[in-house]
Parts: structure tokens; sequence; C-alpha cells
């Protein structure tokens, strides 16, 4: 294809006819031979008469410009001019279309398939076979090139995952590849080990074009804590327009509600890649803090999960005895504070004046009784959640608690006296520690060989005592015990805190196991050897964009694997539980720097606009056509022919004015002749081809369901523009909500407000699943609450049990969509609506909502393609179809609100509904 600026032309050979335009120029403008002079006396009788038609000696100069204007449009249009053509991505043969698929690319996924739906179409028109992957997800059966139109349909699901491609996997997939092929790869910038080696098996099969956003990514290292600040570094591949880039750490506040808590700015240097900020927050702050993200980024990368190491404990220590003047490491206390102080905050005070300040665990250093309100207090604390470590001495080897009976603040019973090794009337030498049994929480723990421990109190033999046991020594008396107490539970070490009887507190040994229990959060990461043995379950997880799911079913994590960190199919960045402690798993390692991919000069390197091509044959022959009626008309009155020029040339403007106008109004025609025809279901157009279509099949299923199961039957629903339709066709529109749609026009609103003040009910979606809880932060919701807040909407509630909604058609307690996360909203009732005596429901016999508000995303949950089935999964086995049976049951109720109002709150139904509620 030949190409003069953004225009293409598929036969370029025919341009050359327009070297001819000069020439026909002359000759059209070629003044013929003088006559020759013949004098004829008759001639005199000719003198003063006048010819009707008269003929030019020569042509206009403005008729010539006509002429030759469009003999050259129509050498254009047969040229095949194109607008916008597509660049280096013809030829033939199978066509690769490789992606990235990695978090990188999360930031414009979006653009990036409107790329590969260029891609596509360009290859179907050229008959093309496409194969499809991810480097992330790379097919196991090898490349299947299909059409290009069956990869077209595949698109709507695919998803960035929330890891880079692996080195090893993706080198050995393309030294695997055979076979002739083209390869377009769109790829995210960032330069990794494993791209020349790809390139190079790529480039040995075919022609590479590589596809990439020239914006920089972004990404987040884990936070750092120093002394009281937090550390946040963030990365970048290149430099950006902006050098500042603000950080926000996101957390629950006093409510339970997510939200920002604190945001920083992080100030790029001239030439630097690297970029600190500094966070200081409150301790009540800090330890509520989930994670931080870079605002405006919307990818994994770009969020960092916080962890117990983020938190700082507020942590209470009493000791049974006061510490001995000028003997300050004989203090029960003094190496529990050097452990503890620089990763807690700890509270000094009287049992009962700490408690009501709630800590998140109690130490008692060889305290052996307590007072009866303490214990109650103790109790109830501990019931609660709270964690008392209780630490032996000789006040509590001298007393009688927990003798005959268990006592509730100790996880077993104590022989009198305890036992003392190394001694003159010691049963031997100190003893060492048994290595942790497998099902120990301090399991996987090295320990060092020069602890021992000459005294302790010994545990009374029991049923219940193998289960309660920690950590033994070598002769398998128990050392650390734990019991559960309701939410909370007690641990018991059987030595002192201090070196008196162990030199436990003098090892690091000491720390780990505090750390284990939760007690001690160091702020550094646990080792490989510490991780070893261990299993953690994954709690929540990270998708490629960013957002935090519940990780439902999935298996435990191995701690060795934890301990690689290298983030995959196999271990999701996410935040994962094993025993007491919770640790975060990020996709940008601590020690990570990003770059920018430097690829070679033989590979042709473009952007991810997607200019759409542009046909301009037909323009240009219309052109072509329009030129030569108005020479035509021209030569006509040049020459005397026409009569009434004026109103000639009049007529054939207005009628080039007019046929637009005629057009528009051909299309509001017809739009009124379908929408009432019968009842009509619609959905507000977005702007987003994607979420639009889903919108379209979902009120296709709903339409069919009405069909099959009520005497209403809507025909094909329609897909309305705001700027340009009427709404007043419609009784019901379904207005899903995409976090960039763009708002309406002061008209568009006027239609609305008139739509919703004349019975019109509009189902606002945000599809986010959490609306009622955390929805006003998610894009969406903010979307809404912007498109929302020039209409007029009256108060709203949550669907209360006794709403119309709960019993027009089908009986309901909930309004699942492909999501079931509740908070569905709508006109709140008028105060006056009283709960009638015997009744079950308020007397509401008039009106309809205006508007329904949530985020369950019911047209996924309604969507069916051509063949009936349905498009977009919804839950897992029985319990994913009882909730799509119960999203078409709350959609037909919903229809038939809207076309009965609330005739269903009648008094006189409910006889009937009492039967069916069983009442």
């Amino acid at each position: 294809m030949f190409t003069l600026g953004p225009i293409g032309f598929t036969a370029p050979w025919l341009l050359a006819g327009l070297a001819a335009l000069p020439i026909l120029w002359l000759l059209l403008r070629a003044v013929p031979p003088a006559p020759i002079k013949r004098r004829f006396p008759g001639v005199a009788l000719l003198l003063g008469l006048t010819d009707d038609e008269t003929q030019s000696d020569r042509t206009p100069w403005w008729l010539l410009l006509l002429r030759t204007l469009a003999i050259a449009a129509i050498i254009l249009g047969f040229a095949g001019p194109v607008l916008n053509p597509s660049k280096n991505q013809g030829g033939s043969g199978p066509l690769l279309v490789l992606i990235d698929g990695g978090w990188a690319d999360a930031r414009d996924w979006s653009r990036r398939m409107d790329r590969v739906e260029v891609l596509l179409e360009k290859a179907a028109t050229d008959g093309r076979p496409v194969a499809l992957a991810l480097a992330t997800e790379l097919p196991e059966e090898g490349l299947q090139f299909q059409p290009a139109r069956e990869w077209a349909a595949q698109i709507p699901g695919l998803a960035p995952h929330p890891w880079d491609p692996i080195n090893a996997e993706v080198i050995a997939w393309a030294d695997g590849l055979e076979g002739r092929f083209d390869t377009f790869w769109l790829s995210n910038g960032l330069d990794a080990d494993w791209r020349t080696e790809v390139l190079g098996a790529l480039d040995a099969r075919g022609a590479v074009q590589v596809f990439e956003s020239p914006g920089p990514a972004y990404g987040l290292r884990p936070p750092v804590v120093d002394d009281s600040d937090i550390v946040l570094t963030v990365l970048r591949d290149r430099a950006g327009a902006n050098p500042d880039v603000a950080l926000s750490a996101i957390g629950l506040d006093p409510n339970g509600v997510e939200r920002e808590l604190e945001q920083v700015t992080a100030l790029f240097e001239e030439g630097e890649n690297t970029a600190e900020a500094r966070m200081s927050l409150p301790p009540e702050l800090r330890n509520r803090v989930t994670r931080f993200a870079i605002a405006g980024q919307r990818s994994a990368g770009a969020v960092v999960l916080g962890d117990d190491s983020l938190k700082r404990r507020e942590i209470a220590m009493i000791a049974g005895r006061e510490q001995r003047e000028g003997l300050q490491l004989l203090s029960p206390l003094h190496y529990l504070d050097k452990a503890l102080r620089p990763s807690a905050d700890l509270l000094d005070g009287a049992l009962l004046d700490i408690l009501p300040a709630n800590p998140d665990v109690l130490i008692l250093a060889d305290v052996a009784t307590v007072a009866e309100a303490e214990e109650q207090a103790l109790l109830k604390w501990t019931e609660a959640g709270g964690l008392l470590l209780r630490f032996a001495g000789p006040r509590l080897a001298a007393s009688d608690v927990s003798r005959a009976e268990e006592d509730p603040l100790l996880p077993v019973r104590l022989r009198a006296g305890g036992r003392n090794v190394g001694g003159a009337m010691s049963w031997g030498e100190p003893k060492a520690l048994r290595p942790f049994a497998e099902g120990s929480l301090f399991y996987g723990l090295g320990i060092p060989e020069d602890v021992r421990v000459s005294s302790q109190v010994m545990a009374q033999p029991g049923p219940e005592l193998a289960e309660r046991v920690l950590a033994t020594l070598s002769d398998g008396t128990p050392l650390v015990t734990r019991k559960p107490v309701g939410q909370g539970q007690v641990v018991l070490f059987h030595v002192t805190a201090n070196a008196e009887w162990s030199t436990l507190p003098l090892s690091g040994l000491f720390v780990q196991m505090l750390e284990r229990l939760a007690v001690s959060s160091g702020g550094t990461r646990p080792s490989a050897e510490e991780l070893e043995g261990t299993t953690w379950v994954p709690e929540q997880v990270l998708t490629g964009f960013g957002q935090l799911e519940d990780a439902g079913i999935m298996p435990g994590v191995p701690g060795e694997r934890l301990a690689a960190g290298q983030v995959g199919p196999d271990l999701m960045p996410g935040l994962y539980s094993g025993g007491d402690r919770r640790l975060s798993v990020n996709v940008i390692a601590p020690d990570r720097a990003l770059s920018a991919t430097n690829w070679p000069a033989s590979v042709p390197v473009e952007g991810l606009e997607t200019r759409a091509e542009q046909l301009l044959k037909g323009h240009l022959l219309t052109l072509a056509l329009i030129l030569l009626a108005v020479d035509m008309v021209a030569s006509m009155w040049l020459s005397g022919r026409l009569r009434g020029a004026r109103q000639g040339f009049v007529a054939l403007i207005a009628l080039m004015v007019l046929v637009p106008d005629s057009q528009a109004q051909e299309v509001d025609d017809q739009l009124a002749f379908e929408a009432t025809e019968g009842v009509v279901l619609a959905h507000v157009l977005t702007g987003d081809a994607s979420v639009d279509e889903m919108a379209r099949a979902g009120l296709v299923g709903l339409s069919r369901k009405l069909t099959e199961r009520t005497a209403v039957e809507p025909l094909t629903p329609i897909a309305v523009d705001l700027e340009r339709d009427e709404l007043a066709f419609f009784p019901f529109l379904y207005w899903p909500i995409t976090a960039n749609q763009e708002l309406p026009s002061n008209e568009a609103y006027t239609k609305l407000n008139r739509y919703l003040r004349t019975g019109g009910l509009i189902l606002f979606d945000t599809r986010d699943g959490n609306l009622g809880n955390t929805g006003a932060v998610t894009p969406e919701g903010r979307r809404l609450q912007l498109i929302a807040r020039p209409l007029d909407i009256p108060p709203l509630e949550p669907v209360p049990e006794d709403h119309v909604l709960t019993r027009t058609f089908y009986l309901l307690q909930g309004f699942p969509g492909r999501h079931n996360a509740g908070g569905v909203w709508v006109e709140a009732a008028p105060p006056d609506a009283e709960l009638a005596e015997g009744m079950p429901f308020r007397n509401l016999n008039d009106g309809v909502t205006p508007v329904v508000i949530g985020g369950n995303d019911w047209a996924a949950a309604w969507a069916i393609d051509a063949q009936g089935a349905p498009m977009y999964p919804v839950g897992r086995g029985y319990a994913g179809a009882r909730q799509r049976e119960i999203a078409y049951r709350f959609g037909i109720n919903l229809i038939m609100h809207v076309l009965t109002g609330n005739y269903k709150s009648d008094q006189v139904h409910v006889p009937a509904l009492l039967e069916r509620l069983g009442q």
C-alpha cells in the first residue's frame, strides 16, 4: 500500500492519471483557429438579431476547475484511498499475536485489547489464520491457528495476571515453536531476561512487530519501617511527563468502611527511576492500614499489602516482683523489653488500668495469683481475642496455683516445687531443646546449640497435655504450652523471662518464638529457615488490576514457596495466614528495579493507538458526482438553456442540506415505531463496546425468561443514546456504570429527569459487587456519584424486607446477580407508611421507585448467547445455578414492578401471600 501522510492507496498506479490533468486543462482551454473572412451582402440582414442559445468562444476558468476537480476525485476514488491505514501489518500466512499479559499490562489493558481487535480485523480481511497467546499463561498444546473472528469472540474474557512471565517457561515454550509465522507482540515495555531469547526464536519463524505504550509503568516496593515512619519506594521504567506520584494508605475507618487514611507525594529526580516518600502515621491509623497504592495506577504492581510486620502491637507487661536495685539484667522484663520495644508499643500500669486500653498482648512474668476482680477482667479480655503470655519463676513454682485443678488463666496443671537441673540436688545436666514437632507453631525454627534450661515448672500429665505442648526439652518435658480461651489463648513458658532458669532469653530463638506467637512483629520478612515446614493459607489475593478478592478455596502454600517470593500461578500476590501470623506477598520484590526494553533497530515498534481504517472511495466518488452535476447545471446556464438558474441552485443546496435532517427524522421515526410496537427493555450506551454488548445480551436473556414465565412478551431490546434518543418510549432502562463513562449533557439530564418524574425506572448497576459496603471508593462508585448528582433522585434506603420488589411475581429475600454482595437501594418509603396490625407488610399501594441502585452485575447473570446458553459464569456448581435463577427472578420482579406499580402491596393480596409464606 502506497501512503501519503495519513492516507494510503490500495491501487496507487491509478494515481498516474493525475498527470494527465494539466493536458486536459490545455485541451479544454484551446482556442479554435480564426475563421476565414468572406464578404456576403446578405449577412447585413442578420445584423441586430439575437439568438436564444449562445456558446462561449472558450470555457470559463472556474468551470474548467470544476471539471478538473471532478476528474481528479474519480481518479483518487478508484485508486482506493484509505484514511489511517494500518502500517506494516500486511502480509499473508499464519500470524501469532503474543501478549505479555502481566501486571504491567493492566495499566492500559483496554487499549491493548482495542489494538488486538484491530489486528484481528486486519488479519480477517487478509484471510490469515491467527494464534493468540499470553506469556503469563502459555498454551500447553502449542499454537492453535484459527480464523481471526473466532479469537475476536474470546477477547472480552482475557485479563492480565498479577505476575510476570516466568523466564524458564517462556524460553522453553519459544524454543519449542515450529513452522513459519509472523508475530505481533504486545509488550508491556518492561525489560526482562527472557526477551532476547524469545525474540530470537520468534524472529527465526518470521517477521516480528512490537506494540507497546510509550508511557511509563509504575511499581511500588514493600514498605520499610524506619522508627515511626513508613518508607515507600516508587519505581518507574522510564521518565514520564509527571515527576511526582501520589501514594495512598488505604484501610478501615472506625465504622469498618474502607477509605484513604493518608496520602503523600513521591518526587522523581531528573533522570532517576526511583523515588522515596515517608509516611508518618499514629499507631492507631498505622494498625488500620491494609494496603498502600499509587494513586491513579490500576495494576497489581502499584499495590503493596500490609501484614503483621507493618503493625505496631500494643503490649502490656507486668512483673511479679520488682527489679533489684542495680541488677537490671535480673529484671523479669529486661529481655522482653529489649526484644519487643523496637517493634511494639509497650504499656505500663496496673492490671485493671491497662485492660480498658485493650492491648493486643498481655505478658505476666512470674505472676502467681491475681485478685478475683482482676481474674474476671483477664478472662473477659482473653475470651474476646486477647493473647495472655505467662512466664514462670520462683513465685509461680512456690505457689499452689493450678495444682489440684486447672487454673483458667494457665494452659495446664502444674506440679508443686518445679524442677532444678544441674545443681547439687539436680537430676542431671542442663537440658537442651528438642527439635520442634511438625505440628508445632515453632516448627522449622533452628535451635541454637548453646540454649540450655536449668530450671522449670513441670506440667502435670493428662490426656489433654500432648495437644497443648508447643515445645519440649530433650527429655520430653514440656517447655511451652498453650490452650484456647474463647477467641483468645493463654501461653505459658515454663521458664523465666530472664536468664535465671535458662539461656533461652539470650538467644535469637527467643525473638523468633515471640514472632511466631504474634507477640513481636520484627518488621522483616521471615527467612527461608523460619518458614520451612509451615503452611500458609491465602485469605485475599490481588488481581492483575490491583483489586483485592477473597481467596475462596485456594489451597495452602508451603512456607518454602512463600520464602522464594516469586509470584506466579502457584503463588498469587495477596495476604496469607499461618497460625496467628499474617504475611503479605507482593508483586514487586524489595530489591527490584524497573527498566524499559531496548529493542533492536531491526524490530519495528509502534504504540497502542487504534485509529480505525476508513475507506474514502465512496466519499470521493460521491463528490465527483456532485461536481459533475454542478458542471451540468453551470453549462446549461452559460448556454442559456436553463431558466431560473438561481432557483435551481437554491433547490440543489437545500436538497443537500436537508438530506441529513430527513435521515435523522427517519431514524427517530424508526426508533419510535420499534419502541412502541410492544414492551421493549432498553439499556444505556456507555461507550464501552464490551459492556454494551453484555447489557444487550443480558436484556435478551431477561426478555426470554419473561416470555417463558409471564404474560409479558418483550420485543428485542434496544440500545439508547441519551443524547439523541427519546426515553419516554421505554418503561425500563438498564444503565451499567463504567469507570470512564462520559457524563451526559445538560439536554440529556433534562430528558432523564423528565423520564424519572413521569414513571420511568432506571436500574443503575456499578457491577463492582460491593456497592453496599465499599462501593463509594471504587472507580465505578465514584462515577455513579458524579452521574447521579444532577438527577432528581428521591431519598433512598436499602430494600426493606416488605418492599413490593420482594413479591411482585416471586417471593424473594435477596437480589443477586453475577455477584451476591447485597447493598441494593430503592426509593425510601414515606414517613407515614406504617405496618398495619396483623399484616406482614406496610400498605404501599401507590408509586414506583424511579431508581434501583446496586452493584451485583445483573446483566452478566442474565446474558445469553445466540444458542441460549449463559455467557458469563455465576458461582460454582449447583450454588451458582441457583444464584443465576434468583437473579432471573429478581429481573422478572423488577419488570413486573415497573409495569404494575405497587399493585402487589394492596391488602387484598394478604391472604394469598400469607398462605404462600406459611403463616
